[in-house]
């Protein structure tokens, strides 16, 4: 086992799954005998604010909070909600996000307008970033709530960790009647490259 710690933050917006995809994530790598610390914060969740969720994994955590620069990864539904925490990003940590917008309460209020080059401004500031079209992805799964699974795919094949782990987890953390759609939401985001 490796001693060093890996954390990683999940972010969006309310009832995009975040909560369940750190669930996902905090079961698999107990199962492979880490210690894990998962710490979840909400907005306006319930109402479409961010949510953001701290996984923090290795042979001893001793707390679940990840600061700036400690970020591993951060597994964003949203891009803009990436932006908000790319500070928490380590040098050579990685972004994985789904490149579809969500407008935030401003934008639908017409206080101000969606920022066209969120991902320009997060690659130009050294962040190595991964967008992708997951909406589309979930949708050919059967359900476009399956985001956060593809999402999820992807990011576990940045891991050492064996798909059929990550799926037997899934298969733990779903509803009998919502595996077959999250299994394959997650073989084709983990079929991304």
């Amino acid at each position: 086992m490796n001693n060093t710690v890996k954390s990683a933050l999940i972010v969006g917006v309310g009832g995009q799954g975040t909560l369940l995809a750190s669930k996902v994530l905090g079961r698999v790598v107990l199962s492979e005998g880490y210690d894990v610390k998962v710490s979840e914060v909400h907005g306006m969740s319930q109402r479409g604010g961010s949510v953001v969720t701290y996984v923090r994994w290795g042979e001893k955590v001793y707390s679940p909070v990840v600061t700036d620069g400690e970020a591993d990864f951060i597994l964003s539904f949203e891009k803009l909600e990436a932006a908000r925490y790319a500070s928490c990003l380590k040098k050579d940590g990685k972004i994985i996000t789904n490149n579809r917008e969500t407008d935030p309460m401003p934008v639908i209020t017409g206080a101000c307008e969606y920022p066209s080059d969120v991902l320009e401004k997060l690659k130009a500031n050294g962040a190595d970033v991964f967008a992708f079209d997951a909406l589309s992805l979930a949708a050919e799964a059967g359900t476009a709530r399956a985001v956060n699974i593809v999402l999820l795919g992807k990011f576990a094949k940045e891991t050492d960790i064996p798909a059929d782990k990550w799926i037997e987890a899934i298969k733990a953390c779903v509803k009998p009647q919502f595996i077959d759609v999250n299994v394959k939401a997650f073989n084709l985001g983990y079929g991304i490259e």
